[in-house]
């Protein structure tokens, strides 16, 4: 009789991509739903339609090395690991989120920063070897390392989001912001951006994805082209990344963020993360069907929900959201609604 062995698997960390379109109700956000609702909306959630989640290749190989597995779920993915396995405090992976479903960037908030690649090189190197290097814009770099917990009551949740920054002069439409402990978003790009409160207190919301999680790039000297924030591409990092997510297995000064014990083995119950996704608001404006005339407008911009509706008529429907200008600026962000 030939023998078999079998290898028994337990989660080693698990990442939740949510997006608040599909989760919130109308004005009433996600979080703030009876118990029952969010497992109803949970149920029901699957981000894969959406977004494409894939180690890098360097992770990749790193995986297989340590017979780790890696599976995508409705909410996000889940690494798994041997049994017996333990791990040493700077094990690192990362995963590359790439956008599966083109239609999804109309509702979702700072997707009107074009993530565009750039060339940049030194322009004084003639030789045949010069370097040109390959970067892409306002890609969000998400880690356990920087993101920031908060208690609502059940325990803390693990965001891979940094926290939020405070006003800056270069500010743009639909950037997150605190002030006097209250969170912010911008209706169109500074100078004289006008803002909508999302919470009185930003420590009692979730913390979405936001233009501080994209980081500054550090070009090598004498390189000119490069964009001021992104990430750099290369071997381990594809052309059509939206965003990065780099996981270390020991988060030093903040265990919670860790996902292994003092042993080195993975921690029971398995460490959860959560990237919240924001849903787009926009001023809604009511239009003629017939002759395009407008009729009427929203008196401040509402949140586009696939469940409920934060206003009083007819909502917008997932449709191209049309950014109105001054010049190069953004000034407000408007859903037309033909009735």
């Amino acid at each position: 009789m030939s023998e078999r062995s079998t290898t028994s698997y337990r989660r080693l960390f698990e990442v939740r991509l949510l997006h608040h379109y599909w989760l919130d109700n109308g004005g009433q956000i996600f979080d703030t739903l009876p118990a029952d609702m969010q497992a109803a909306r949970l149920l029901g959630y699957d981000v894969r339609p959406l977004l494409r989640v894939a180690p890098t290749p360097s992770t990749l190989k790193r995986l297989a090395g340590l017979r780790c597995l890696f599976m995508p779920t409705a909410q996000g993915f889940v690494v798994a690991a041997p049994g017996e396995a333990t791990f040493p405090t700077d094990t690192a992976f990362s995963f590359s989120v790439a956008i599966a479903d083109g239609q999804c960037l109309d509702y979702t908030a700072l997707t009107f920063r074009a993530q565009a690649i750039q060339e940049a090189a030194d322009p004084t190197d003639l030789s045949p070897t010069r370097v040109v290097y390959r970067y892409k814009a306002d890609v969000p770099v998400l880690s356990n390392l920087t993101g920031v917990k908060r208690d609502f009551g059940a325990g803390p949740v693990l965001f891979l989001s940094r926290d939020y920054p405070a006003p800056a002069a270069s500010d743009a439409v639909e950037s997150m912001v605190l002030s006097a402990g209250a969170l912010l978003q911008l209706t169109g790009d500074n100078p004289g951006a006008a803002t909508e409160q999302l919470g009185a207190s930003a420590t009692d919301m979730p913390v979405f994805l936001h233009q501080g999680d994209v980081p500054a790039i550090a070009p090598p000297a004498g390189v000119v082209g490069a964009p001021a924030r992104g990430v750099q591409l290369g071997d381990d990092v594809p052309d059509d990344v939206f965003a990065l997510i780099t996981l270390t297995a020991v988060r030093a000064g903040d265990d919670d963020f860790s996902f292994v014990d003092g042993t080195g083995a993975p921690k029971a119950p398995a460490t959860v993360y959560e990237v919240r996704l924001k849903n787009r608001s926009t001023w809604w404006t009511y239009l003629d069907k017939r002759t395009g005339a407008q009729i009427a407008a929203e008196p401040q911009p509402l949140p586009l929900t696939f469940f409920g509706n934060a206003g009083t008529r007819q909502k917008p429907s997932r449709g191209i959201v049309k950014a109105q200008t001054s010049g190069a600026r953004i000034t407000r962000l408007v859903s037309e609604i033909y009735i």
